[in-house]
């Protein structure tokens, strides 16, 4: 038995119908579980991009239940499969997609960059007047020692010029006032040091900086190199309907001829 026939008896039309509908069936079982599957890998992507980003999603379930949303969708699905039956006029006229610096992944990167970068500023910031209170601690150590100095020198020439019996007196003030004087000195010193230690800390912390402000603008960069692989899938997806709606049209052929 074949389609060229002139008739048919019921029984055959029967079989062929059936046989029809098998094979319709089978095929748009295969190509809706075909979609499925393409859509939970699409959906393990952009999870796996939002958990390495530490970004919270969150679902409403109830919007699966909006009658309104599903005729919208519905319509969007009667439009493009309207469309695909006429010839494009003009490319420019279909709907694109917004750029990925507007959003998303790209718009966390730029917000980490400001941030890393505000923090830089305040680094340097900070290691400036880190450095302004060095220089005056050791313009101050060098003010000291010359003040000490000085002091020794006027006390050995005021050595000739007193007499014995204050000699002691005066040694014995000058030594207290060298061990303050000592004493001023060497808390002058670990100021000093405490503040060479924070300068090298600062210089440390802006060097961290910089070093993840690179590796941020790196992975920007990384990110919009692999937009390839979204269009890519978005192509799948689309052939994908075509090819469903194509089945539906022929489905419809088949009951109408019926």
């Amino acid at each position: 038995m074949t389609l060229v026939e002139e008739s048919f008896t019921v029984d055959e039309v029967s079989e062929v119908l059936s046989g029809l509908q098998a094979v319709v069936y089978s095929e748009v079982e295969s190509e809706l579980i075909n979609t499925a599957h393409t859509n939970v890998l699409l959906l393990r992507q952009l999870f796996s991009q939002a958990e390495k980003w530490y970004l919270k999603l969150q679902t409403d379930i109830s919007e699966l239940e909006n009658r309104e949303l599903l005729e919208q969708v519905a319509e969007f699905e009667k439009a493009e499969f309207t469309s695909s039956n006429k010839k494009p006029i003009i490319d420019t006229m279909k709907p694109k997609l917004a750029p990925l610096n507007e959003g998303g992944t790209t718009e966390l990167l730029n917000k980490e960059i400001s941030r890393l970068q505000e923090e830089n500023e305040k680094l340097k910031s900070r290691l400036k007047t880190i450095e302004m209170q060095a220089t005056h601690a050791l313009d101050e150590k060098s003010k000291l020692e010359r003040a000490l100095r000085d002091l020794q020198l006027d006390q050995g020439n005021q050595k000739d010029f007193i007499k014995a019996q204050d000699l002691s007196d005066l040694e014995n003030t000058v030594a207290a006032l060298k061990s303050e004087f000592q004493k001023t000195l060497n808390d002058k010193t670990e100021n000093q040091k405490s503040l060479e230690e924070n300068l090298a800390t600062a210089k440390h912390d802006l060097l961290r900086v910089q070093e993840q402000l690179n590796m941020a603008e790196k992975e920007l960069e990384k990110k919009f190199q692999q937009t390839a692989a979204y269009r890519n899938m978005k192509e799948i997806l689309t052939r994908k309907n075509d090819q469903i709606k194509d089945l539906r049209r022929r489905l419809a052929k088949y009951e109408s001829e019926d």
